[in-house]
């Protein structure tokens, strides 16, 4: 061989294991992306549930997709574990864009250990929520998995420490949204929990912290794993979930138009939008949607429908305490979140329910930069026992609470009745509300006029010789005393009384005053609100 021969065979060798090595990471990411076997992705489309990747398709924007620890494997040993190490350990991670703006997402891969968990499993999972925490992005986790890997004991409980520990540390600072596409048992269960927003999807997804076997041998009740945990219950009863969908694709497809109305973190705004609908469109039909009569109930999401650009809300907790509403909107193109009493709903009352489900929302929106919009048509607070025995003491302190805290713009509108302690709690005046805003409807005082004038002039009732025709005639004149429409606004705790016509416009005009409010609260660790 030449020196010129030698001088190159180095080079050539070189050049030929660089294209093996390439070669041989392209079969080894096949592997990865292919997942453990055809039959194991059979079963999963068999149980009506897509797999991880298949769901990462659908929540983010084509081709935006970039996977984090891909390559990683487990390392355990025992049990038959160190003969099955599959790349991606059961969990992929990793960041991409929706609608454009950066997401950072976790999903389960239920095809691999069950999506169990494991220390390899959750180091993936805390690198992705540290990133997204240094990144200020969103995050999602896609959870279809079966809890704790047993067979590495308590190696991977301590995984789920730190995922509750990021959860803790990320919350109000980026926003979190959990969806539940599979089952979550036991201490996996208090991820979701920690978040901003949970999904749930019927029939496939279940959330509980003792299955129905164990629940079977405790208390003897017999009750399937949909009926103890699945997604009707906990969006209609336990409030655990925000929202339920019949599939998948629907699911991730609102889970996308939730992440177009919140700010990538605390220090943004959330994004605008342009709109079509004119900022001081007429909104004649509300003098219909609403009857002066107090006692008539009518359908607030007809109101907030013809207030909002287009029509168009996304309502949180849409089927749990539902009494109140609380929903994502925009006006004139800028997101708002509005809260509003139901009167269609037990009247509109608030009660233990409905006082946690506003206050989550309130922080919620506080948190990232909201401004929220309070509708008002309350009679009080539920009375009863049972009320009283849940607490609805502490739970309404909640509501109290969280409005107070609150320091993005706050704007009050009181359509009908606004009566005690519920129209306090309600952002009023006096606990902080910027703007407040009454229709020529409203009637503000501390009960009805029936109530009132039964305390106050019990004793001129109870001695007139027609006792009806006095009550009435007090009623009446309570009325005209105390409740009119302009009691409030003649006393300073009502800003304006306005033409239910122009609300739109006025609420326009109030949130774009208010758009550069800056208010900082004591300097303190943290509050200690009601629990």
């Amino acid at each position: 061989m030449t020196d010129q021969a030698e001088a190159e065979a180095p080079d050539t060798v070189t050049a030929i294991d660089a294209h093996g090595r390439v070669a041989e990471l392209r079969a080894i990411r096949e592997e990865a992306v292919r997942g453990p076997s055809e039959k194991a992705t059979e079963a999963q489309h068999a149980k009506g549930k897509l797999t991880a990747r298949e769901r990462i398709d659908l929540l983010l924007d084509p081709d935006s997709f970039r996977e984090v620890g891909m390559l990683r494997r487990h390392r355990a040993t025992g049990f038959g574990l160190e003969a099955k190490r599959p790349y991606t350990d059961g969990v992929i991670t990793g960041y991409g864009t929706v609608h454009g703006r950066q997401v950072f997402v976790y999903a389960h891969d239920f095809r691999i250990f069950g999506g169990a968990l494991g220390e390899a499993h959750a180091a993936k999972i805390h690198k992705i929520m540290d990133m997204a925490m240094a990144a200020g992005a969103p995050l999602v986790s896609l959870n279809d998995g079966a809890g704790a890997r047993i067979q590495e004991g308590v190696v991977a409980l301590a995984g789920y420490g730190g995922i509750f520990q990021r959860n803790t540390r990320a919350s109000g600072v980026i926003p979190q949204i959990s969806v539940m596409l599979g089952p979550c048992a036991g201490g996996a269960a208090y991820s979701p929990a920690l978040t901003d927003f949970v999904f749930m999807v019927r029939e496939t997804a279940q959330m509980f912290i003792t299955g129905p076997d164990v629940v079977k041998t405790v208390t003897g009740a017999d009750v399937t794993h949909n009926g103890l945990g699945g997604a009707d219950v906990h969006a209609e009863t336990s409030g655990v979930a925000h929202f339920a969908y019949d599939d998948e694709e629907s699911c991730l497809e609102e889970v996308r138009f939730l992440l177009s109305l919140l700010p990538s973190n605390n220090r943004e705004n959330p994004p605008s939008s342009p709109t079509e609908d004119p900022v001081d469109r007429r909104c004649d039909a509300l003098v219909d949607l609403v009857p002066v009569d107090g006692n008539r109930p009518y359908d607030m999401r007809a109101v907030i429908e013809e207030l909002v650009d287009d029509g168009e809300f996304l309502e949180v907790h849409e089927r749990w305490a539902t009494n109140i509403i609380c929903a994502l909107a925009r006006f004139d193109g800028q997101v708002v979140g509005i809260v509003a009493n139901q009167p269609q709903s037990l009247a509109g009352v608030l009660d233990i329910s409905a006082s946690e489900k506003a206050a989550r929302f309130v922080q919620m929106c506080d948190a990232f930069n909201v401004p929220i919009v309070t509708l008002l048509d309350v009679p009080g607070f539920l009375p009863g026992v049972d009320q009283e025995h849940g607490g609805i003491i502490r739970h309404g302190a909640k509501l109290l609470y969280a409005y107070c805290n609150a320091t993005v713009p706050r704007i009050s509108l009181i359509l009908r009745k606004a009566y005690g302690g519920a129209y306090i709690v309600m952002d009023s005046q006096t606990i902080g509300a910027d703007v407040t805003l009454a229709w020529p409807t409203n009637e503000i005082a501390v009960m009805g006029a029936e109530g009132a004038a039964n305390v106050i002039f019990r004793r001129q009732i109870a001695a007139a010789e027609d006792p009806e025709a006095m009550r009435a005639r007090m009623v009446k004149e309570y009325k005209a005393e105390l409740m009119h429409p302009y009691y409030a606004a003649e006393r300073g705790l009502v800003d304006d009384v306005i033409d239910p016509a122009e609300t739109r416009h006025v609420l326009i005009q109030s949130l774009a005053m208010l758009r550069s409010k800056h208010a900082d609260l004591p300097a303190r660790k943290h509050g200690n609100p009601p629990q």
